[in-house]
């Protein structure tokens, strides 16, 4: 006869019956936290006036009764491990694999490297371009636009014509030539006190003065001095007779 041991219950069984006390215990968990959660709800909302309530629930937004999640930070574990994207976003055409140093835009006439802009010094290199390149450019222009048709191409003809003449405009302006007689006398002057006499300092009125007399030599040699006075005295009728009265005052109206 066999003999009837104690009975054993199948360990599959036991299994089930372990997750199903699991998952009670996890239920309960989950339905404790759900308590808390309606219980802190219910807090908040005891604090909420009736007007901010309706105000949100016509708006559609209850963002005061939801906690914001604070956006984790992804970090790398090994420093040199690449960085982790995330496979929701798509990635850029322009993304940078490997990235290349900022590029720095350097500007010469800002930079203390590059020295102190010597205006003299820049005016005697590059004179040939205001004495010579520009005139002649200027005139080649002058025939060209005598001859052309098209409207686009006069329209830039003209543009390129008025930026020469105010390039030698600003060569021979009263700025510039007050700096280069006020250059040649402190260098005349340095001569001086080398000898022991004492400094002389130019006042404005004398570099007027002296940039006049300069003006009317540059005049007389190049044979537009006789043009320049009539010229000045045509401008000097013109107001005088603007400031004329048209009728004395003790005439009597006809």
């Amino acid at each position: 006869m066999k003999k009837h041991g104690k009975s054993r219950v199948p360990q599959p069984l036991a299994e089930t019956e372990s997750d199903e006390s699991e998952r009670d215990e996890s239920s309960y968990s989950s339905g404790s936290s759900e308590d808390e959660e309606e219980e802190e709800i219910k807090k908040e909302l005891a604090d909420v006036t009736f007007e901010e309530l309706q105000r949100a629930r016509s708006n559609g937004t209850l963002s005061f009764f939801q906690k914001h999640k604070e956006e984790k930070k992804q970090k790398r574990a090994n420093k040199n491990r690449p960085m982790e994207a995330s496979s929701k976003k798509p990635v850029s055409m322009f993304r940078e694999v490997i990235q290349a140093p900022k590029k720095v835009v350097r500007d010469p006439r800002f930079e203390s490297l590059c020295g102190k802009l010597d205006s003299e010094g820049f005016r005697k290199r590059y004179n040939f371009l205001y004495e010579n390149d520009l005139p002649s450019e200027r005139q080649a222009l002058k025939k060209e636009l005598k001859k052309c048709k098209n409207p686009e191409k006069i329209h830039e003809i003209e543009e390129r014509m008025s930026w020469i003449d105010k390039q030698l405009r600003s060569g021979n302006s009263a700025k510039r030539i007050d700096a280069e007689i006020l250059a040649k006398h402190k260098k005349k002057e340095r001569e001086a006190a080398k000898q022991g006499k004492r400094p002389f300092y130019l006042k404005k009125s004398e570099i007027r003065k002296q940039r006049l007399v300069e003006k009317y030599e540059d005049l007389k040699s190049s044979g537009k001095l006789e043009a320049f006075v009539e010229k000045r005295r045509r401008r000097n009728a013109a107001k005088d007779q603007r400031y004329m009265p048209y009728r004395r005052s003790g005439d009597n109206a006809e």
